[in-house]
């Protein structure tokens, strides 16, 4: 079969499996069954598939058919334009996320030698990204679960941070303190759908994803009111920044725990749909005193 026929073929499986982008997601199976970038996949249009090639990308298709999404069957996803490889174990990074780093970036000089800490850092892709923007900073990413570290580790590796970057365990739903000094700026994405809704979501994401990076409790805050509590312990007594990615619906009530705690409101991100996606805030001693 010719790629331009397996490809067509491809695209009418999934557009009846209802992929929201049937033909792309061919096309990048196709590129990854044959090593190829996605862009020559058209020079290979009128070419045959060998019949083991063949063979795998219909598997691929077959996966990608029962909503398994393209990144954790290829194994990467785009994030920053950077590549970042994904694991069973990390959330897929999605572009809505890169408004946080867009946020940070706004607020930090090209050059501050800022120290950051990403709390629940998955695939390691917003310290990553920002570190590759920010050549003096450094930064420190946390995570739960070991598997998802070495996951980020590999990542920094292979975008050339390792320099800047180490990866701890750490479960901040604990008492237990972070012994990796002070940060500049905090910044997270973390669990924030309710538990009761995590069955309605998307099957991709409900059926792809780890449950723990989803779970944010009863009314999806249990994570927020943890490290909004802990976050003035990682600034010391010099104060610093925190950048929470956040749910629809949830910059209110993430705001008023930011002012419970000591911390002064700077401004809220809206992702490209509109939507209030990060809540950006100070912290310093003085506002405790005041």
């Amino acid at each position: 079969m010719l790629v331009k026929d397996a490809l067509r073929e491809a695209a009418r499986k999934l557009t009846a499996a209802e992929a929201a982008t049937p033909l792309l997601d061919a096309e990048i199976l196709a590129a990854f069954t044959l090593g190829i970038e996605r862009g020559d996949v058209l020079l290979k249009w009128d070419e045959a598939f060998a019949p083991d090639d063949l063979k795998h990308f219909n598997a691929l298709v077959k996966r990608r058919a029962l909503s398994e999404p393209v990144a954790r069957i290829t194994g990467v996803q785009e994030f920053w334009s950077l590549p970042f490889k994904v694991t069973p174990d990390t959330l897929i990074p999605r572009p809505d996320s890169e408004t946080l780093v867009a946020a940070v970036l706004e607020r930090t000089g090209k050059t501050s030698p800022v120290r950051i800490l990403d709390l629940g850092t998955g695939t390691g892709c917003l310290l990553l990204a920002l570190l590759s923007e920010l050549p003096s900073a450094a930064g420190v990413g946390v995570d739960i679960s070991k598997r998802t570290l070495e996951c980020a580790f590999e990542n920094a590796k292979n975008l050339n941070l390792s320099g800047r970057a180490r990866f701890t365990v750490f479960d901040w739903m604990n008492d237990i303190p972070l012994n990796e000094g002070l940060f500049d700026i905090v910044i997270s994405n973390p669990p924030y759908i309710p538990a009761g809704e995590i069955a309605g979501l998307e099957l991709e994401v409900a059926k792809f994803a780890p449950r723990a990076a989803l779970d944010g409790g009863p009314d999806g805050l249990d994570h927020y009111r943890r490290i909004i509590a802990k976050a003035p312990g990682f600034f010391g007594g010099k104060g610093g920044q925190i950048y929470l990615e956040i749910g629809n619906g949830q910059a209110g009530e993430v705001k008023t725990l930011l002012k419970e705690a000591g911390f002064i409101t700077l401004e809220a991100y809206h992702d490209l749909a509109g939507k209030t996606r990060v809540v950006a805030a100070q912290f310093s001693v003085q506002t405790l005193i005041d």
